[in-house]
């Protein structure tokens, strides 16, 4: 199957998803990330804000700045599929954007260098155990996360954790993968020492 079709089918999937349930499964990923040792130590985390049915991020990022984390939130150049974190401080610093996205306002904000994030959240529809994925298809982190140093986390409902991915030369994997019932160490399913 295609990342195309196999995108579209776990959309399809999780839309089904009860609200109730939907945020009840939000909630036991989030308590699980915010116990994470590169979220804990981490001075700045990046993070999107999500969409349903993404894993919902507004809950987490109000937790990390209770936890005193500085939040970069990315903002996506279409023209270029180019993408820049800037710091946010508050939800008033976003906008809305296509596809119903919020992003930072760089007016507002203090734009984040790569070199700056210690901890990333990556987005992903389809995830296999050793962390590769299916993203949304713009293709914006295949471009942003080499080179990047940062620990790379992804939260996904279980369900998004399946056997086989088509994986491409380029794809970076994430280190680890949180879902609202277990923990996976993808570097240690990647036989990486790292």
């Amino acid at each position: 199957m295609e990342k195309k079709q196999m995108r579209q089918q776990m959309i399809e999937q999780l839309k089904q998803m009860a609200p109730h349930t939907y945020q009840t499964r939000c909630e036991h990923m989030i308590e699980r990330l915010l116990k994470e040792p590169s979220v804990m130590e981490g001075e700045t985390i990046a993070v999107t804000m999500s969409a349903f049915p993404e894993v919902e991020t507004r809950g987490l990022i109000e937790k990390l700045w209770e936890m005193g984390k500085k939040i970069a939130i990315p903002k996506c150049h279409p023209q270029t599929r180019a993408m820049q974190f800037y710091e946010i401080t508050s939800f008033s610093q976003l906008e809305t954007v296509y596809l119903h996205i919020e992003e930072p306002v760089p007016a507002l904000c203090e734009e984040v260098g790569k070199e700056d994030i210690d901890t990333i959240i990556v987005p992903g529809v389809v995830f296999n155990k050793e962390g590769y994925r299916i993203g949304f298809g713009g293709g914006y982190y295949d471009r942003y996360l080499p080179g990047l140093k940062a620990a790379k986390l992804a939260l996904a409902f279980d369900e998004q954790i399946v056997e086989y991915v088509p994986v491409d030369l380029h794809d970076i994997p994430v280190d680890v993968l949180i879902t609202d019932v277990r923990r996976l160490d993808a570097r240690q399913e990647r036989g990486d020492n790292a």
